[in-house]
């Protein structure tokens, strides 16, 4: 088992502001987690909390249901990769992969023949002569994984590991983290700031906002069922539009809609940019930027003087303005006070 669970985990440097703030969260054994938000909402906090790099405010830390709040953090049976891959320089690969095991006072053959299994894995057999220097960053991650995978350990903690990685090289190595889970079955624990990374690669994802948890599910529910303004916003691109409901019915651009939503007032709604062409009510508008992305392009323009941008498919004509085709069943209700979503409405 390498279940970890936080209970009111609170972490404060001040005591005044908690950059943590009662979290609880349990994350199930051979589950791959992430843990995403923007800079600064505590995701790393987080796992240097679990890793025992910095010490808890209050609340509890549980690995296998042992409490290790006052573990030492190389007794934890965790590893940590790093964002910066934190090699050291004057070693060969095959030092940096041992290096752990060599602390530990293994056997020799046992390091070499578990450095060599790491190596194939990994695709580093050739490399294992050579100094960091000498590599590319896509090599240099997978030694620093490596590095964290020789010790077996009953956690993986991974701060952003692929951020300082080209777009190209950080689609190979999701997918090369992905397999190295599924072959490993152990415990992820994964920080990102990138949604993409988020939605391909969790089992759940976890959304943070200022320290506190947002929402967790999978990543179809988060996309398609986001519980907060934020969320949906956060994961995945959403136009909001502010629109005012009155006798059941709103105007977008001067084009009504019907809603069973029995309230008067202000709102926002929101509704995904590949959405926009799939309802029956029309409403057109003119484009102020086209961009084009390969396979589609995205058109950005104005509803109810929100900017707001659609998907479209690039034998769509938009010569003068573009027909957009909006449904009530895509929009996203959300109160404006709270952020939170009202019960998605219907056609009527």
């Amino acid at each position: 088992m390498s279940s970890v669970v936080l209970k009111n985990l609170i972490k404060s440097y001040d005591g005044k502001k908690n950059i943590i703030d009662d979290i609880n969260l349990e994350i199930k054994d051979k589950e791959f987690i992430v843990l995403v938000g923007s800079s600064g909402c505590g995701k790393s906090t987080i796992l240097r909390l679990i890793s025992g790099l910095e010490d808890i405010t209050s609340g509890d830390i549980l690995i296998d249901n042992t409490v290790v709040n006052n573990i030492h953090p190389k007794d934890r049976d965790i590893a940590f990769v790093f964002q910066s891959y934190a090699l050291y320089p004057h070693m060969t690969v095959f030092d940096n992969i041992a290096f752990g095991l060599k602390m530990r006072k293994c056997d020799k053959n046992y390091i070499k023949n578990k450095v060599l299994s790491v190596a194939k894995a990994l695709n580093l057999e050739d490399l294992l002569e050579r100094k960091p220097k000498q590599l590319s960053g896509g090599q240099r991650q997978r030694v620093a994984l490596g590095r964290a995978i020789v010790r077996n350990p009953k956690v993986f903690l991974m701060d952003e590991p692929l951020s300082n990685l080209d777009a190209n090289l950080r689609v190979q190595m999701r997918s090369e983290i992905k397999k190295l889970h599924k072959d490993l079955k152990t415990t992820f624990i994964y920080v990102t700031h990138d949604q993409t990374e988020a939605l391909t690669m969790g089992d759940r994802i976890v959304v943070l906002d200022k320290g506190k948890i947002q929402q967790v599910d999978t990543p179809e529910n988060i996309y398609n069922n986001p519980k907060n303004k934020f969320v949906a916003g956060f994961i995945g691109q959403m136009n909001f539009i502010d629109v005012y409901i009155e006798n059941n019915q709103f105007k977008i651009n001067g084009s009504i809609f019907n809603t069973s939503l029995n309230r008067n007032g202000k709102f926002t709604i929101g509704i995904r940019p590949e959405k926009m062409l799939q309802g029956s009510i029309d409403i057109f508008v003119k484009p102020e930027i086209v961009e084009m992305t390969g396979g589609e392009r995205i058109a950005y323009f104005y509803l109810n003087n929100s900017k707001c941008s659609a998907r479209l498919p690039l034998e769509y004509d938009i010569t003068n303005s573009i027909n957009l085709k909006i449904s009530i069943n895509d929009m996203y209700f959300f109160d404006v006070n709270t952020g939170d979503v009202i019960e998605n409405e219907k056609e009527i």
